[in-house]
C-alpha cells in the first residue's frame, strides 16, 4: 500500500502521444511558456469536464470541492509511477492515478474552479504550486516526495492547514531517511551522490520539525473533528517513512470513509469500512496526518 508518498523507480511508459507547452495544437489550451508540462488531449477534456461540473459549486469551501472532484474520478484506474521522467517536468495524467497524484489533482481542480475564469493553464499553475517545493519546478529534488514534507510545504504556502496537532494529535517521533537509504529504488538518484546529498539535506530538515499525527486508537474519538475534503496521510511503522498512503475523507451516512486510489483494487474507490476500520485492518498503518484545504 506504499504509494507516491515516496516515489519508486520506473520510467513512464513510452509510445504515448504527449503534448507539451511547445507543441499544443489547435483547440488545445495554450500553456504558460515557463511551465514544462506533459499531458495528452484527453487530460484537457477531463479537466474541462470537471471544471464544468463543479462550476455551480465554486463558492463552496475548497475541501468540499476537493471531495466533489474526487467523486468524479471513481473507478479511474490506479497506475503508479506516472510522474517519472528522465527530466523533471509537470506531468498531468488524469486518466491514471496513484494515491498522491489523485489527491494533488483533486486539490488543484478545486482551487482552479474558484478562479474567475477557470482554465487548463490555471490548473497547471495550481498543480505546480501544490506538487513542488515553494511552488518551483526545478529538478527531481524540487518535487515533494515525502508526504509529511508535502503537508509542511503546502501549509507554508497557504494551500492547506496542518490539523493533527490541533485535534489532540501526538508527536510523530520518527527519523525520516527512506529515500537516501534506498537510492537503488529511485532511477533519478541511483548512483548520483550529488542528488542523494540533496535528498539527505531535505530529510534532515524534515527531522528537525515537529510532526504530529492522530494515532490509530484515537481516530474514532476525533472523527467529529474531521471534515469532508480533508486530505490524510496514513502513517506507517515502515522504517524511515512517515506516510505510506494518501486519501481524501468523505462522510457517508454520517461516518468518515476514505476516498482514495487503491493499489489493491486497481482503481479509485470509497472504502467500505469507516476510516477507523480501514486503519485497523491495515497491518502497517499507525494513524493519520491531516491536511485541510484552505
Amino acid at each position: 500500500m506504499i504509494c507516491l508518498t515516496v516515489i519508486a523507480m520506473t520510467a513512464c511508459r513510452s509510445g504515448q502521444d504527449q503534448t507539451t507547452a511547445a507543441d499544443a495544437g489547435p483547440g488545445e489550451a495554450a500553456l504558460p511558456a515557463d511551465i514544462p508540462a506533459v499531458y495528452q488531449p484527453e487530460d484537457v477534456e477531463i479537466l474541462e469536464h470537471c471544471l464544468g461540473e463543479l462550476a455551480p459549486y465554486r463558492k463552496e469551501p475548497v475541501g468540499q470541492l476537493v471531495a466533489r472532484a474526487g467523486m468524479m474520478f471513481l473507478n479511474t484506474s490506479y497506475v503508479s509511477h506516472t510522474l517519472e521522467r528522465e527530466e523533471e517536468v509537470l506531468v498531468v495524467n488524469l486518466r491514471e492515478l496513484d494515491c498522491t497524484t489523485f489527491a494533488e489533482y483533486c486539490l488543484a481542480i478545486a482551487r482552479t474552479v474558484q478562479h474567475r475564469n477557470p482554465s487548463f493553464p490555471n490548473f497547471l499553475e495550481e498543480l505546480q504550486l501544490i506538487r513542488y517545493r515553494d511552488g518551483q519546478l526545478e529538478a527531481y529534488p524540487s518535487r515533494l516526495h515525502y508526504f509529511c514534507d508535502w503537508i509542511y510545504d503546502n501549509a507554508e504556502k497557504g494551500v492547506v492547514k496542518e490539523c493533527a496537532a490541533g485535534m489532540g494529535g501526538e508527536p510523530l517521533s520518527k527519523e525520516i531517511h527512506f529515500m537516501s537509504s534506498n537510492p537503488q529504488n529511485y532511477t533519478q538518484i541511483m548512483g548520483d551522490s550529488a542528488l542523494i546529498a540533496i535528498i539527505q539535506d531535505q530529510e534532515r530538515a524534515i527531522n528537525q520539525r515537529n510532526l504530529y499525527y492522530i494515532p490509530e486508537n484515537l481516530v474514532g474519538e476525533t472523527a467529529n473533528l474531521l471534515e469532508t475534503g480533508d486530505i490524510v496521510g496514513i502513517t506507517t511503522d515502515v522504517d524511515g517513512l512517515a506516510v505510506m498512503h494518501v486519501g481524501i475523507l468523505v462522510s457517508i451516512n454520517g461516518e468518515i470513509h476514505l476516498l482514495h486510489a487503491s493499489s489493491a483494487a486497481g482503481k479509485v474507490l470509497i472504502s467500505e469500512e469507516t476510516l477507523e476500520g480501514y486503519l485497523s485492518e491495515s497491518k502497517r498503518a499507525t494513524g493519520i496526518m491531516v491536511a485541510r484545504p484552505i
